[in-house]
């Protein structure tokens, strides 16, 4: 595995002097997510493999090129899981590698409990655009040695550096689960929603879509049992409500599928219905709005705003609008100088998040 890190450095180094621009690249799932990708695709799949797991020290640690599939299942073997449940989208690529989960930085249905996927980064290891490796972090849960900077590498979609490895926090498996669905019109599951939030509900999962809301709870079994009592609604059997959970997580739902553009929109919880065009899905207990809609980005951009929100164009549409919400000058500024820092001739995955970066 050094002679990878070799290689990849010359490669750098030499790519740095031409200001060449590289596309890091792992099994290709998450291509659609940002802006229109350009450079040479740069293959991070060679350095792959667990490093290191510690069951009863709830952490892992694993090469950029080491497939979640991989991961989880090594996991699972200990019941122990990667909480905030990334998403594979298996139908997009060869396969979701650990790199590419934390660049894209996204987090399934079980962040509206467990939180999101840069609360279980524990550490880094990353090559900079000048070929050199640097370490942030460490692979314990108490060490918080530079913390901030291993959580700037999730989300940053590969502009910053090629994740080398990465030590995640794991968590136990439930000692059960179950899935209750419910009919209730959109503005009283939001409500119903928060009401729940503010009571000690064992809720780790919510979704809402053409009038049916789905509950999943999570925990141990007498607090599962009450809580479903509490709730109330229709008791789903276990496959069909992971099949359920499993089509919210990949988008393989057929809300995903109805050809129409996909908004991904934050907002707080309690922020009512936007009643804009097209078919809503509400996630994370109303913090999470999908959007399959036509209308124009300023329409969908404008109804987030007002909300105390933003909206970013997840996947489909025309790009040329601006992926993610536009940013303000200053932090505008901050995120030149994160890249200027780590990447100061701009050749990874070169306008990926924003032109400018």
């Amino acid at each position: 595995m050094e002679s990878v890190v070799r290689d990849w450095s010359q490669k750098i180094r030499a790519s740095a002097a031409s200001k060449h621009p590289f596309r890091l690249r792992g099994g290709g799932s998450k291509d659609f997510y940002g802006q229109t990708l350009e450079g040479e695709v740069f293959d991070t799949r060679a350095y792959a493999g667990i490093v290191a797991y510690e069951p009863s020290e709830l952490v892992i640690t694993a090469c950029c090129g080491a497939k979640l599939t991989e991961i989880e299942s090594a996991m699972s073997e200990h019941r122990q899981m990667l909480a905030f449940e990334p998403p594979h989208f298996a139908q997009f690529g060869s396969g979701a590698t650990l790199g590419g989960m934390i660049a894209a930085g996204l987090s399934g249905p079980r962040r509206q409990a467990a939180g999101a996927l840069r609360d279980f980064v524990l550490g880094v290891k990353i090559m900079d655009g000048r070929g050199e490796v640097l370490a942030f972090g460490g692979r314990v849960m108490k060490n918080v040695a530079g913390y901030d900077v291993s959580r700037l590498m999730a989300g940053a979609l590969g502009t910053l550096g090629i994740i080398l490895e990465v030590s995640l926090k794991a968590l136990p498996l439930p000692a059960a689960e179950a899935t209750l669905r419910l009919e209730l019109p959109e503005d009283k599951a939001i409500e119903t929603l928060n009401k729940w939030g503010g009571r000690p509900l064992p809720i780790s999962a919510s979704a809402w879509t053409g009038g049916e809301l789905g509950v999943r709870l999570s925990g141990a079994a007498a607090a599962v049992a009450a809580a479903q009592k509490k709730i109330g609604g229709e008791l789903l059997e276990p496959e069909q409500g992971e099949r359920f959970w499993t089509g919210i997580r990949e988008q393989t739902d057929p809300f995903f599928r109805n050809g129409a553009p996909l908004w991904r929109i934050s907002l707080p919880p309690t922020a009512p219905p936007l009643k804009l065009p097209g078919e809503p899905l509400i996630e994370w207990g109303g913090a999470l709005r999908w959007l399959c809609s036509r209308a124009d980005a300023r329409t969908v951009r404008d109804a987030a705003k007002r909300a105390g929100g933003h909206a970013t164009l997840f996947r489909g549409g025309d790009k040329s609008v601006g992926v993610f919400q536009p940013l303000a000058p200053a932090l505008m500024k901050i995120h030149k100088e994160l890249k200027r820092e780590f990447d100061p001739q701009g050749i990874f995955n070169r306008g990926r998040m924003y032109p400018e970066l």
